[in-house]
Parts: C-alpha cells; sequence; structure tokens
C-alpha cells in the first residue's frame, strides 16, 4: 500500500488555550498506549499528530485510534517532501488515485497551503495536480461541486500530505482529563452506554455493580464483567476497577418494611448511598449513571428529585435526554448491546413492583427509611465489597473466586 503515514486531527482541543498543551499531551499519551506492541511511531505539533506506519497492519492503528477520546478524525496519508519539486507531488497523486481509485469517478483536488513561501496559490496547486493526474489516471471526470473523491493536499514548510478520506474519530477530549467518576452500572443497555459517552468527555470511570446472588444467577454478574471487557478498550492502559456491593441483605429488609410504591425509590437512595462512599474512599469527583427522564417509574423528574436528594456529589447523567432508539444505537456501535440482552435479571428488575410511585417525595420516603436500620446494613455491604480490575482480554479463570 502506497500510504506511509496516518495523520490525526485534535478537533476540539485547539480550542482549550492555556489548557490546549495539557490536553494534547493527554491524547499523545493515550495513543502511544493505545499503541503499545506495534512498531509505528509518532510525532505531534499544535494541530496534528502524524503516525509512520512502518509496515505495520494499518487496519490495526486505526482499531485501535477508535478508542481514543479527544481525536477528532484520522487519514491515510502519503507523504512526500515539501522541498522536493512539484514533480513529486504530482507523481504521488497519480500513484495514490491509481492504487485507491478502480472505477468511474467524478474527482476534485482539494489544496491547503500552511507554508506560503511556496511558490504557487492553493488554488493554482489544485489546478496543476488535477491536470496531471487527468492526464495519467483512467476514468475520473472533474467535478469541483459534487464529486465522488476529493483528493486533499496539506502543504506543510517541510512535508506534503495527500489523502483521499477522513475517518471520523472518538471525539470529545481524553479520557482522565477531567477527573474520576464513579458509574452505577447494572447489566442493562443505558449505565454501559453512559460510560463510554462520560469517558468520552474525558471522565475516567470506576464501576459500582450492586449483585444479589442467590436471589439474582451468577450470569447477571458475568453480564457486568463482558460488559466492562467492551467498556475496558476506551481507559487508560484498557482497563476499569469494578466493585462488587452484595446487596442481598439491604434489599431484602427494604422489601420486608417499605411500601410496594416506594420499594424502587428507597432501593435507588440506598444504591445512591454507597455508590457515593465507594467514590469518595476512591477519589472519584462524581457519580455517573445511565437515566433517561422518563424511561422508567424511578427515571421521572420527581424520582429523580428524591433519589438524587441523599448524595452530595455532582450525578452525571449522560443518557438523560436521549431517545432509547439512540441509547440502543450507540450500544450496538461499542459491542454492549447483545451483552445486555442476556435474559439474565439484575437486583433492578428482580422484585418489580406493580403499581410504582413515579411522583414520590423526599418526605414521605425519609419516614419510610426510619422502618428499619439500613445505616448498619449500609456498612456491612460495603466492607464485603469485591474489587475486581477487569480489561479487555480478562479470562474467567482471573476472576472465577468471585464468581
Amino acid at each position: 500500500m502506497i500510504y506511509n503515514k496516518i495523520l490525526v486531527r485534535y478537533g476540539d482541543l485547539t480550542l482549550k488555550g492555556r489548557n490546549k498543551k495539557i490536553f494534547i499531551h493527554k491524547v499523545v499519551g493515550l495513543v502511544k498506549e493505545k499503541l503499545q506492541g506495534l512498531k509505528c511511531t509518532l510525532d505531534y505539533t499544535h494541530d496534528r499528530m502524524y503516525i509512520t506506519i512502518n509496515d505495520e497492519d494499518t487496519d490495526e492503528i486505526l482499531k485501535r485510534l477508535s478508542y481514543v477520546s479527544g481525536i477528532s478524525s484520522y487519514s491515510l496519508v502519503v507523504r512526500v517532501d515539501t522541498t522536493d519539486d512539484l514533480e513529486t507531488i504530482k507523481n504521488a497523486a497519480v500513484e495514490l488515485i491509481n492504487e485507491q481509485i478502480k472505477t468511474d469517478v467524478k474527482f476534485k483536488v482539494d489544496s491547503k497551503r500552511c507554508d506560503k513561501s511556496f511558490p504557487m496559490t492553493s488554488i493554482e496547486l489544485s489546478q496543476k495536480v488535477a491536470s496531471h493526474v487527468l492526464k495519467h489516471c483512467n476514468n475520473l471526470h472533474v467535478d469541483v461541486h459534487n464529486p465522488d473523491v476529493c483528493l486533499r493536499i496539506e502543504l506543510r514548510t517541510k512535508d506534503t500530505y495527500l489523502y483521499l478520506s477522513e475517518i471520523p474519530g472518538m471525539g470529545g477530549f481524553p479520557v482522565g482529563i477531567a477527573g474520576k467518576g464513579m458509574l452505577m452500572l447494572s447489566g442493562g443497555i443505558d449505565s454501559p452506554v453512559a460510560g463510554y459517552l462520560a469517558m468520552k468527555q474525558g471522565l475516567e470511570i470506576e464501576c459500582v455493580h450492586f449483585e444479589s446472588t442467590p436471589l439474582t444467577s451468577i450470569e447477571s454478574a458475568q453480564k457486568v464483567i463482558d460488559l466492562v471487557k467492551k467498556m475496558a478498550v476506551y481507559a487508560p492502559n484498557s482497563r476499569i476497577k469494578v466493585h462488587f456491593v452484595p446487596f442481598k441483605e439491604l434489599h431484602m429488609e427494604l422489601l420486608d418494611k417499605v411500601h410496594e410504591s416506594y420499594n424502587i425509590t428507597i432501593m435507588r437512595r440506598m444504591m445512591y448511598r454507597i455508590a457515593e462512599r465507594e467514590a469518595i474512599m476512591n477519589n472519584c469527583l462524581a457519580l455517573c449513571s445511565g437515566e433517561s427522564i422518563g424511561q422508567v417509574a424511578s427515571q421521572t423528574l420527581e424520582s429523580m428529585a428524591t433519589i438524587n436528594e441523599v448524595v452530595k456529589l455532582p450525578m452525571i447523567r449522560p443518557l438523560a435526554i436521549f431517545d432509547k432508539l439512540d441509547i440502543i444505537d450507540i450500544a450496538k456501535k461499542i459491542g454492549t448491546y447483545d451483552i445486555s440482552i442476556r435474559p439474565f435479571i439484575d437486583c433492578c428488575t428482580i422484585f418489580t413492583p406493580k403499581n410504582p410511585t413515579t411522583k414520590p417525595s423526599i418526605k414521605r420516603a425519609e419516614t419510610l427509611e426510619k422502618e428499619f436500620d439500613y445505616e448498619s446494613l449500609i456498612e456491612e455491604a460495603i466492607s464485603n465489597a469485591e474489587v475486581v480490575w477487569i480489561n479487555q482480554n480478562t479470562i474467567d479463570e482471573e476472576i472465577e473466586d468471585y464468581l
């Protein structure tokens, strides 16, 4: 293949002003980490990153780049020396077109001259290259308004880059730059997507999962492990810490003591309390959940207000205004959907009341909570929590003591 480099664009990071260098260094660090084990090399400037392929598998490099937040887009490029004459650029364009384009297409050339000392304008450069390409490539027709293919040329002081396409990156900001948050992770569709979007926006995550074995099957815990494997590819060092909190005793007590219509409300208040304490103990600055307004009884605004009242840490809800179909689309994109729909229920769904209240009050919730000693049960649950580090290559035998 003629391509010898990959050009990486930072996107929104260029708007960060005085913090721009910090953000870019974070992205560069993440890219280096994801490309470990490959022989490709990396250089970067204030607005671009350049990866030299060095005969590595380009598909593997591109796949790993797709896991890095903070990247706007990237392109496979041909790099030639700008100090050479124009013929070098024209010949590289012909070689690229002949290798990559095999059918009749409409095309144009779009040049960007960053080096203003180059002895022709961007338009003149595009015209010269287009004329040469038409003479030496078959099946091409010029259409500057609606082309099928656009040959882009970026001319810089020492290097010129030619490419035919831009691959969208993950976008957002480099994971970890915004601090760390505790994701409340169930086995459902929404919370893994919320975790992915939080990482995309720069938040490093740990996860807390409430499990009620033997009331729930061991497969429900396996679902969570498999979900985290999919999420871990986006995380620093490709791994995520998960806190498995035993919730059965607390769950059974509130089922016995709390009116059925408030079961979900009180249960969520307990989960929030535990998640916040786990977060504080692990230096997390916020909680994160997959809640979406109005999706279920516990996600009406009244329910959210009553549940949220028990914690002081900020609660981040990346999916608050997402449509369910949009959430499913993202889940399929990141590979969590098929895992989430496995038919194994978790503690949030095992005892769903027939008529849960959709407009709970804080005062009523506090009154019901006085019916049992939840503080000792919370402390017991936290003290018996299991912590597991999970990465994309974790095998079940490594965590079989927990399962």
